[in-house]
């Protein structure tokens, strides 16, 4: 797999996957479930990553080696992660560093004699 096609596949699976999570979550809050969108878009990324790149060695006909196996199960994780890089994942990544409570420092009494 030449770099231009990891990258073409990488984009192109990236944002498959963003919109597919993205109506996801739209139909599960209107159908008033709750949801783990990182979970949905692990998902949607296994599906999109790995079935993306079984049709693209088909089509391009790459063959089915150990190696491109295993470089088709890490294009599924490449696009998990490059899909949870998004707005909503940044706002969600502020607001939970927002909430975080500071540990208050004990004292120590030893000074004090």
């Amino acid at each position: 797999m030449t770099v231009t096609l990891f990258v073409t596949m990488l984009t192109l699976g990236a944002a498959v996957t963003s919109l597919l999570t993205e109506a996801i979550k739209k139909a599960y809050t209107n159908a008033g479930k709750e949801y783990s969108a990182n979970v949905i878009a692990l998902v949607d990324a296994i599906v999109v990553g790995c079935g993306g790149s079984a049709i693209c060695y088909m089509l391009l006909g790459i063959p089915w080696t150990v190696n491109n196996i295993i470089c088709m199960l890490l294009m599924g994780f490449a696009v998990w992660i490059a899909s949870m890089v998004g707005y909503d994942k940044v706002l969600q990544l502020l607001k939970q560093i927002a909430d975080i409570t500071p540990v208050k420092e004990e004292t120590s009494e030893e000074g004090e004699e």
